[in-house]
């Protein structure tokens, strides 16, 4: 079991770009998937993007595909979501999650055993 925190979440104008970070402590992140997951106001979460610690490959919600980049640095035990171009949909809180399953089960939140308390991100039009 991990400990996850996010950051980097706020308040940007539609086009506009933010970059999440997930810290991991309290163990490595080397054998994971790791996921972003957003949740909006009376809507379930949903799934964002993921990525394979142990090989890089990743996986991507059509919605968010060539605006959104998942991202690991190993040194840092960190995953990061740069998010481009974005759009009032976009709002939401942005959860990381870890699963001892591999990528993919990664755009199904029943299969994440560890989450963080989300970072909020607000897009304006």
């Amino acid at each position: 079991q991990v400990q996850l925190e996010e950051s980097g979440g706020g308040l940007v104008q539609a086009g506009g770009s933010l970059r999440l970070s997930c810290a991991a402590s309290g163990g490595t992140l080397a054998t994971y998937t790791v996921g972003w997951f957003h949740q909006a106001p009376g809507k379930e979460r949903e799934f964002v993007a993921a990525v394979s610690w142990s090989d890089g490959a990743t996986s991507y919600a059509d919605s968010v595909k060539g605006r959104f980049t998942i991202s690991r640095d190993n040194a840092k035990n960190t995953v990061y979501l740069q998010m481009n171009s974005l759009k009032p949909e976009d709002t939401a809180v942005y959860y990381c999650g870890a699963s001892y399953y591999s990528l993919i089960y990664g755009d199904r939140a029943a299969y994440f055993s560890d989450w963080g308390q989300g970072t909020q991100v607000t897009v304006s039009s």
